[in-house]
């Protein structure tokens, strides 16, 4: 495997994370079952379910199907490269530092995969959502450092929030996935071959001791990815067939039933940003998801 934020708060603002609170009492989305929050049904597709239909699968492997090495230039080569690309904040740049070192260590995982962090820390979602906008000149820095050109980048993984939210919901979850439209617009035109672009929500987020993205907004997030994707599903919008990468929330010590738990030694002192057990945590469910998902095995493992 070749390998290639949210803002910190302010010093005055951190304290030690609130290690006591272990559960806010919310449903994880793939949890519902046929239950929903605050009138909103649950799953993490349309109908309450944790897959996509049959059909928009279909699609998804259809797309896969077209990922292979590309040359510099874009066009299939066999000595070309495969460019999965992280867009984000603080927390999915230090979370996919830690998938990129495990990933690495996975004999499994292809050579032909280069794994390039574009996420960055104070970048948030209202911020990259302007093509514009300086982070996106320093994703070309990061791509062309690894090796890779624009043209290369078929893979997206996307986590983003929006720092400091208030709005109530659905109004915040809302507003994110407008935002999100907006991202996905930019990843359209500047990478030419993009196929597949994974989105992921928030963490947990209970053991929080500031504003910058406490409950419940990191657990509404999964609504703002859900409605995203289901706009792409329902022909709201084009471009590069979107799913969910793993879904990260659970409720935290309380868990969810898979058995993933949040724990405070999974936070740093802030209850934001993952610790490195945290990041550890997230790795792991990156790395299972791209070598087991229909719509990127075939061209994640070696």
């Amino acid at each position: 495997m070749a390998v290639g934020a949210l803002s910190a708060p302010a010093a005055t603002e951190i304290s030690a994370a609130n290690c006591a609170r272990t559960s806010v009492g919310f449903v994880p989305l793939k949890d519902f079952g046929a239950g929903s929050y605050q009138g909103f049904e649950g799953g993490l597709y349309p109908g309450g379910s944790n897959a996509p239909t049959r059909a928009y699968l279909a699609q998804g492997r259809a797309m896969a199907r077209t990922v292979v090495p590309r040359g510099a230039d874009g066009r299939p080569s066999p000595s070309g490269r495969i460019a999965l690309l992280s867009i984000g904040m603080s927390n999915t740049t230090q979370e996919f530092q830690a998938f990129i070192r495990a990933a690495a260590a996975d004999r499994s995982t292809s050579k032909r995969v280069v794994l390039v962090d574009g996420a960055q820390g104070g970048q948030d979602a209202e911020t990259i959502k302007d093509p514009g906008a300086p982070f996106w000149s320093r994703v070309d820095e990061r791509l062309a450092r690894a090796g890779v050109t624009r043209r290369q980048v078929q893979i997206v993984w996307l986590k983003q929030a929006i720092a400091r939210e208030s709005r109530p919901f659905p109004e915040d979850a809302g507003g994110l996935q407008a935002s999100l439209r907006s991202v996905v617009g930019i990843l359209r035109s500047r990478y030419p071959n993009l196929k597949l672009v994974y989105v992921s929500s928030r963490t947990y987020a209970g053991y929080a001791t500031t504003q910058l993205n406490p409950e419940p907004y990191a657990y509404q997030s999964g609504f703002a990815v859900r409605w995203l994707i289901q706009d792409r599903m329902e022909g709201r919008l084009v471009g590069p067939w979107l799913g969910w990468g793993p879904y990260l929330w659970t409720d935290g010590t309380k868990g969810r039933k898979d058995g993933l738990q949040w724990t405070c030694d999974d936070v740093r002192e802030d209850g934001t940003h993952p610790s490195p057990s945290g990041q550890t945590k997230v790795a792991g469910l990156l790395l299972r998801f791209f070598k087991s998902s229909p719509t990127s095995r075939s061209w994640f493992r070696s």
